[in-house]
């Protein structure tokens, strides 16, 4: 029997440049590369946490392709589309544990039942890692962000368009139009 070698967070550090993937079940996921919209929105949703970064200096807020080292059964890294991170600050390696809040973008591939259960499966990953908060955004729904609690993982709070939507208690006060997504 051979058997197959299980990935290790180096195998992430060692991916080519501007490579991003998730170590889930000893395996590299790697993420192909998003679109104008999807990209657009996680990079509004950054600079938002940016500026509530620069206010309150409460956190620091993580822009798309930088890696969260986990430690789970089945997962061992997060990389979200936007996050805000309260741990230490590691230099040049992955960020050590769980963002208190993550945004995941979803890209022209994130749909049908298959994805519906990788995306609950990565929030439930998520939230078992010490996240308080997941946005999972879709600019193609009518209900735009849904915003789940690890109190409450399967009731999100919906969010459309002329709304203005938060992720209490994880980014205390910090609010962001869900029109801002499209501009």
């Amino acid at each position: 029997m051979v058997s197959k070698a299980t990935a290790t967070i180096e195998d992430l550090y060692r991916l080519p440049e501007h490579g991003k993937a998730e170590l889930i079940d000893g395996e590299l996921v790697i993420m192909s590369p998003t679109g104008f919209l999807p990209g657009r929105a996680g990079g509004e949703i950054y600079a938002s946490l940016r500026a509530y970064e620069r206010q309150t200096k409460l956190g620091y807020a993580i822009p798309d392709n930088v890696g969260f080292r986990v430690q789970l059964p089945n997962r061992e890294s997060f990389s979200p589309d936007a996050a805000f991170y309260r741990g230490r600050v590691t230099g040049m390696k992955f960020l050590d544990g769980a963002p208190v809040f993550a945004a995941e973008v979803r890209s022209e591939h994130d749909y049908g039942d298959r994805a519906e259960q990788v995306i609950k499966a990565k929030r439930m990953d998520y939230f078992a890692a010490g996240t308080q908060v997941v946005w999972d955004v879709d600019l193609l729904d009518e209900d735009i962000i849904k915003v789940y609690r690890n109190d409450q993982p399967d009731t999100p709070v919906r969010y459309r368009r002329g709304d203005i939507a938060e992720a209490e208690p994880a980014v205390p006060g910090w609010i962001m139009p869900v029109d801002d997504l499209f501009m």
